[in-house]
């Protein structure tokens, strides 16, 4: 082996002997917010960062139990405080931090709730649910403003069993499989929550979950938030300011459209309040 070629071959295996090394003594997530999209995960995640106990991920959507998975688990863990960190925190706050991070796809994804329970299976799982109607505008109003989508909204949500047909048992079949549609495109399917939590309480106890109306998120921010804090053991503490993250305007949905939706939804709905016990009032 030439010296060149010799010591390029050493430095990289250093490094991904570093590299494995630094990961090895990395935290896990102590919680996710797993979803819904447009529900105010943003938000809830913002104000999480401002605890002194909570050492937020390098970005709030790692995305790596839905989309980054073959990435491989030393590169999540990369996205995570070490050790260390948690160490020295705790010399000075006297308590130990947290971490976590909020992929709001995860709850959609097919693969997501198994893939989590063989990993972490002791993390707690926030979930935060919208009116389901409202839920599908934010949404198609956020794939428009990104430039994925030229259809009106009617449109939409009529070609949306077309668009995504298929693409679940795509992903199942194939676990490196993308689909732009089946994420981008649900407008409707992604509101129909129970069949969602059906699927995850399959792979966790009841107790793993806190279910947030989001609607009660934006009403009620304080009370919620001391709700969140106490189901992750954290001490009370107010974050600088309660501002709403990631809001788009947008002109009000036609009220054909919105008695149409309310109409589609209304079992689905049923059948969440029954599951869940609870009348979200939807």
């Amino acid at each position: 082996m030439k010296s060149g070629i010799k010591d390029s071959f050493l430095l990289s295996s250093t490094y991904q002997a570093y590299k494995r090394l630094m990961n090895s003594i990395r935290l896990m997530p102590h919680f996710i917010i797993i979803g819904a999209q447009k529900c105010g995960t943003t938000s809830l995640y913002e104000y999480l960062q401002q605890h002194s106990l909570v050492a937020p991920a390098t970005t709030k959507e790692i995305h790596f139990f839905d989309i980054n998975f073959s990435q491989g688990i030393s590169w999540y863990r990369m996205h995570f405080p070490s050790v260390l960190y948690k160490y020295r925190n705790k010399q000075t706050f006297g308590q130990n931090i947290i971490t976590g991070e909020a992929s709001p796809y995860y709850i959609f994804h097919p693969l997501t709730p198994k893939r989590i329970s063989k990993i972490i299976p002791q993390v707690k799982l926030i979930v935060l649910l919208r009116n389901p109607v409202d839920r599908a505008y934010s949404h198609y109003q956020h794939v428009v403003r990104v430039g994925g989508e030229t259809l009106s909204f009617e449109e939409a949500i009529q070609k949306e069993r077309e668009r995504i047909s298929g693409e679940e048992e795509k992903i199942l079949r194939n676990e490196n499989y993308y689909s732009f549609n089946h994420q981008t495109y649900s407008y409707l399917s992604r509101g129909i929550y129970v069949d969602q939590l059906k699927v995850w309480s399959g792979f966790f106890p009841k107790e793993q979950f806190l279910i947030i109306k989001f609607e009660d998120l934006s009403t009620d921010t304080s009370a919620v938030f001391k709700q969140v804090l106490k189901f992750l053991n954290l001490p009370e503490s107010k974050p600088k300011n309660y501002l709403k993250y990631n809001c788009g305007c947008y002109p009000e949905m036609a009220p054909t459209t919105r008695k149409y939706l309310n109409d589609y939804f209304k079992p689905y709905n049923e059948e969440l309040y029954e599951y869940l016990g609870k009348n979200f009032g939807w």
